[in-house]
C-alpha cells in the first residue's frame, strides 16, 4: 500500500483505529458519511460481529424522505442506531467518527444517539 495514493481521510481513520477498539464490553460506534449517504454500525471488533446497523439506504429511511446526508438525516441514523443497540442490549460504545471531523453531521449523529440512550 503506498502511502501517497492513500486519501488524508484513510490516514486519519488508520490513525483513530490504532486507539479505538471495540470490545464485548464497550463495541465500536463507526459511522461514514458518503456523497449520498450515511452508514452507522455497532461492531464486536474481538469477535468480528457486527451487533446493528442503520443506514440511510433503508427502505424504512427512504420512505419518510430522509435518503440524504444531511445533519438532519443524520440524527434521525443517531436516534435509530441507539434503539437498534439497545434492543440487543448494548448500553455503552466507544465512537469512531472514521476520520471525519468531530462537527456537522457527525456530531449531529452523535447528539442524537446520546440523546437516545447511548453512553459514550
Amino acid at each position: 500500500m503506498k502511502s501517497k495514493n492513500i486519501s488524508a481521510l484513510k490516514l486519519r481513520h488508520i490513525r483513530l483505529r490504532k486507539r479505538v477498539v471495540g470490545t464485548s464490553d464497550r463495541p465500536r460506534l463507526s459511522v461514514h458519511f458518503s456523497g449520498q449517504h450515511i452508514y452507522a454500525q455497532v461492531i464486536n471488533d474481538s469477535l468480528g460481529v457486527t451487533i446493528a446497523s442503520v443506514s440511510t439506504t433503508e427502505k424504512s429511511l427512504r420512505a419518510e424522505g430522509l435518503a440524504g446526508a444531511n445533519a438532519a438525516c443524520a440524527s434521525k441514523v443517531g436516534r435509530l442506531m441507539a434503539e437498534r443497540a439497545r434492543a440487543r442490549e448494548v448500553s455503552s460504545v466507544v465512537f469512531d467518527r472514521g476520520g471525519f471531523r468531530f462537527h456537522g453531521k457527525v456530531r449531529a449523529l452523535a447528539d442524537a444517539a446520546r440523546a437516545g440512550g447511548l453512553n459514550f
